[in-house]
């Protein structure tokens, strides 16, 4: 049966000149934003997942918005999180994989999603990873300094961050601006480019290794695993992989709880199942496919914690939930983690083509689940395509405030799609892009990938193919055109690098 959900508060809309909401109705629900780190489509209960057990994700699910077709704006990570939280497409930038000093890649002049947020009354944070750089070109990141150019300049009151990936340098979190637990007798130091300092790295001092890497990973070792880059000093600011999900979930929970009159919105944005994957002891062997499909587990221990903590304030009832990924995963990438060996048949693309990287479907189609309970009285599935690149626009009016004043060039609302089950299309074609700045097209059933070199580009029909098999271009040259003029009406011509 259709359902149709009414989420319109009577909530006060008037903005003074400034953007700054005048009052905000007590009646207003938080929203907590997960983003997993590459988990794919098939790898929740709820999405099909047999071997790995993810009971709380699968409960939000039950009692909430199951959407089907949903895609990440990339099938990487930095391009996803701009997309996110600038509503633009990140190609536009020339977004693509971020070391840990690069400068910030979103103007702090921008409109963001912690930006609106703080308009309607929101108290902000981001808990996890950033990965958007921090810094300017004129004023590089210090991290013995407070750090400028970061989440705070883009509207985040709270910020509790690890700067990159899990793999990469420096292995250090930073809350609001300073490093914790910095040591100014030892000072940090990190490069991309050449080593630093005389720490041990995984290419010199193999034997060193509780990980061995396969990929790219060669650099400084931190806790037995071999990064990306090369570190010098901050050891005592050094995370430990083991306890990084709880260390996370701890802040995150702290934020929740923090006293205070206003809604907050949390970015939580966890490094699970990243690599290194390196599970708690609770958590160690505990699933049937392996090493990754422990760190899943986990990841749902997280969203359990979540859950509870808002259960606990007796504000679980009103508060918006959402989980999803910012990518798929590609299982063996840069560590000998047994994760492909272990996987014990596990599928994490489902029926669908490509991984992490790909701009076919396995790339970007990810999870996404939206919980509400206090307004989504009857559960469905969604079976319209959805990018959540368009949240800056969607939640507003989910919130019940209406679209955001101001003028967006990409974010289009698709908040119809979270309230009615038979609701239509919400844009014509969805737009994603992989980490060269290519990009693929999502047109109705259609599905188109640009390629520079027009003999490489692909067609396929989702409806007859979902896995992308048999490419159709030569069958079905005016799709083929209608999807190229939408290329163009965006603006996108071609590559683009920053």
């Amino acid at each position: 049966m259709d359902t149709s959900i009414c989420l319109k508060y009577a909530l006060v809309t008037g903005l003074s000149v400034g953007g700054t909401l005048q009052a905000f109705s007590q009646d207003m629900p938080n929203v907590v934003f997960i983003l997993a780190d590459d988990l794919g489509y098939s790898d929740i209960g709820c999405y099909g997942a047999e071997k790995i057990k993810t009971p709380a994700i699968d409960g939000l699910a039950c009692q909430g918005v199951r959407f089907t077709n949903a895609y990440s704006p990339a099938s990487t990570s930095s391009p996803s999180r701009y997309a996110l939280l600038t509503g633009e497409y990140a190609w536009r930038s020339g977004v693509s994989i971020m070391p840990a000093d690069a400068p910030l890649a979103i103007d702090t002049a921008s409109l963001t999603l912690p930006k609106v947020m703080k308009r309607l009354g929101y108290r902000t944070g981001i808990v996890g990873k950033w990965h958007l750089g921090l810094g300017s070109k004129s004023n590089p990141v210090d991290f013995n300094r407070e750090i400028q150019g970061s989440p705070e300049d883009l509207g985040f009151d709270y910020a509790y961050y690890f700067p990159a990936t899990n793999d990469r340098v420096p292995c250090i979190y930073i809350e609001n601006r300073r490093v914790v637990g910095y040591d100014v007798d030892d000072p940090i130091e990190i490069s991309y480019r050449a080593k630093v300092g005389h720490e041990p790295t995984g290419a010199e001092n193999p034997e060193l290794l509780t990980m061995k890497y396969h990929y790219g990973h060669t650099g400084t070792i931190v806790n037995g695993v071999s990064r990306i880059g090369w570190m010098s000093g901050g050891k005592s600011a050094w995370w430990n992989d083991e306890t990084m999900s709880a260390d996370l979930l701890d802040k995150a929970i702290e934020f929740i709880e923090e006293k205070g009159p206003e809604p907050f919105f949390l970015y939580y944005a966890t490094h699970n199942a990243h690599e290194p994957r390196i599970p708690s002891a609770r958590y160690r062997g505990k699933s049937q496919a392996g090493i990754y499909g422990d760190v899943i587990e986990e990841f749902d221990g997280c969203v359990a914690g979540i859950v509870e903590a808002l259960k606990a304030r007796g504000i679980f009832e009103n508060t918006i939930i959402i989980v999803t990924s910012d990518n798929a995963p590609m299982i063996k990438e840069g560590y000998e983690d047994g994760a492909l060996e272990n996987i014990n048949g596990h599928n994490p693309y489902g029926i669908f083509r490509g991984e992490k990287y790909s701009l076919h479907e396995g790339g970007c189609r990810v999870p996404f689940i939206f919980s509400f309970p206090k307004r989504v009285k009857e559960p469905f599935v969604q079976e319209q395509p959805f990018c959540y690149q368009d949240m800056l626009t969607t939640l507003p009016t989910l919130l019940g405030v209406g679209d955001t004043p101001d003028k967006l060039v990409d974010a289009v609302n698709g908040s119809e799609l979270f309230v009615r089950r038979d609701a239509k299309p919400y844009r014509p074609y969805i737009v994603t892009q992989n980490n060269e700045n290519e990009v693929s097209l999502r047109y109705g059933k259609w599905k188109y990938i640009h390629h520079e070199k027009w003999g490489r580009s692909q067609l396929f029909n989702l409806e007859n193919d979902p896995s992308e098999l048999h490419n159709v271009m030569i069958a079905y040259p005016d799709v083929v055109n209608v999807c190229r003029s939408f290329l163009k009406e965006i603006g996108y011509k071609g590559r683009q690098s920053n």
